[in-house]
């Protein structure tokens, strides 16, 4: 299955190449991400239509995807300068404008959301025509449709990341599943990503709350347990799409900034019982943003006033993980300080795994920690665990990314927390919080060794080798199309 689902990625993103409106592999994966949604979209109205017999789709008749995008190999179907005119003149104007007011569900309120940020890049209608013959022969109808689905996701997600913009990365699946397994979301319980992405720590907690399901209850619970926000387009419609394939018919994923609320106005009912995200790292915010924090925690760093947040948006008893880089940890300045006491005192922190150096290679080399806790009570030891890399690896790669199972010797330990030394280097220790303070509150503890070099095998290191050539291609390539529409626009 994996090598069909490659070689579908393959094949759309070569029938993209061969079309001059689309530039380089951010377009061409936005591009065939809206179309899967339309796709999936689909199929999970027929499903409603179903189940409701009063069922009426916001989409009008003549835009739902099964009476325009079908190719009956008839001759009738939409292609060359007609479907390009379709796409662009009255398709997506269409779905951008549907009327919604605060009576329209969900599941129908997201599709103008969706698509007021969507463009069709492409300008060949004859390769529009394949692209979407292509995502039509893709079964997304049986028992397998989450994982067959999932897979395209992943081989999606692992493309974009090499479009990230600063500061921001999609986080592992594995890394994801990982702190789900440690923070065991229970169904009936509220659980938020403030900042969700794709939806990857989502997904994740709907894989520990699947199997509590037993009856229609539980079945209302689970569809109703998951809460993102995320402030880009299309990350976003990414998590809806994702959503929808694991039967949460009514997605609460809002478009917008997590941080552009006084964090003072939140009521109870606003609060989450468990939150798990990889907060954006390294971003700016302006002086408009950092006013909706208190004087004493505002930071111009986004990770900083996220931070804050979730610690404002954490029910009493919640329980939270959440991924910081080394700066967060390390800082005894300014606001950093202050927000790590107010955890501290206010938080129960009771774990902190530092994570390899290049969990998030090859995207970035950020140094990245997850950090445990809960709002129990105070906090009165933490202990802190320094995950190596496994046997056998310099570093992780796109051929060779962290997997679950790396994290088996974690899972035990957490399980049964004790001291280990290696090397006279303490590779997991507790240490008090008085400790902490008399540390400033720098939470540099259970360092990484300056000597750990692990070697890769011959052939490993020719994939590394091959893969940063590809990379070097690519960005060459790219660079070779932005000169052509340059000097295209100059003609």
């Amino acid at each position: 299955m994996a090598s069909n689902i490659t070689s579908f990625i393959k094949n759309v993103q070569d029938i993209m190449r061969y079309d001059a409106g689309v530039n380089g592999d951010a377009q061409r994966i936005e591009q065939l991400s809206w179309l899967l949604f339309l796709k999936v979209y689909d199929i999970r109205e027929e499903a409603w239509e179903i189940d409701d017999d009063d069922y009426e789709s916001i989409i009008p008749e003549k835009y739902q995807w099964r009476n325009w995008a079908m190719d009956s190999q008839d001759g009738k179907a939409l292609t060359g300068a007609e479907i390009i005119q379709f796409v662009d003149n009255n398709l997506i104007p269409t779905l951008a404008n549907l009327p919604i007011n605060e009576n329209t569900p969900v599941r129908q309120a997201i599709i103008p959301e969706i698509f007021s940020d969507v463009n069709n890049y492409m300008k060949d209608g004859v390769q529009l025509r394949k692209l979407i013959n292509r995502v039509n022969a893709l079964d997304l109808t049986d028992d397998n449709t989450t994982h067959d689905f999932n897979n395209i996701y992943e081989t999606i997600l692992k493309d974009l990341q090499s479009q990230r913009s600063s500061g921001e990365f999609y986080t592992p699946r594995a890394l994801t599943d990982f702190i789900s397994e440690q923070i065991k979301p229970k169904l009936g319980e509220s659980i938020a990503d403030l900042a969700c992405g794709t939806g990857g720590f989502l997904i994740s907690a709907l894989k520990i709350l699947s199997p509590q399901v037993e009856n229609v209850e539980d079945q209302k619970k689970y569809i109703k347990s998951v809460h993102g926000i995320e402030k880009k387009a299309f990350p976003y419609l990414l998590a809806i799409t994702n959503l929808l394939l694991h039967g949460i018919d009514e997605p609460d994923i809002i478009h917008g900034n997590s941080l552009t609320k006084n964090i003072n106005e939140y009521t109870e009912e606003e609060k989450f019982d468990v939150i798990m995200m990889n907060p954006p790292f390294g971003g700016v915010e302006q002086e408009s943003v950092q006013n909706n924090f208190p004087q004493d925690l505002k930071s111009s760093e986004t990770a900083d006033l996220f931070m804050v947040l979730i610690m404002s948006r954490l029910k009493h008893d919640g329980r939270a993980g959440v991924i910081l880089p080394d700066g967060f940890l390390f800082s005894t300045d300014g606001a950093k300080q202050k927000i790590k006491r107010k955890l501290l005192e206010e938080f129960n922190l009771h774990t902190i795994v530092r994570l390899p150096n290049d969990v998030f290679q090859p995207y970035t080399g950020i140094h990245t920690n997850i950090l445990f806790f809960d709002k129990s009570k105070p906090t009165d030891d933490v202990w802190f665990y320094r995950m190596d890399m496994p046997n056998g690896y310099k570093h992780f790669s796109k051929t060779h990314p962290i997997e679950l199972k790396h994290f088996e010797k974690l899972t035990l330990w957490m399980n049964n927390p004790k001291e280990i030394k290696v090397d006279d280097n303490h590779k997991a220790i507790k240490v008090s919080k008085k400790d902490i303070e008399k540390n400033d509150y720098s939470l540099d503890f259970a360092g990484f060794s300056e000597k750990e070099v692990k070697i890769l095998s011959p052939e490993e290191e020719m994939n590394q080798f091959e893969e940063a050539n590809n990379d070097l291609s690519q960005k060459i390539a790219q660079q070779l199309e932005n000169i052509k529409k340059e000097l295209g626009d100059i003609k």
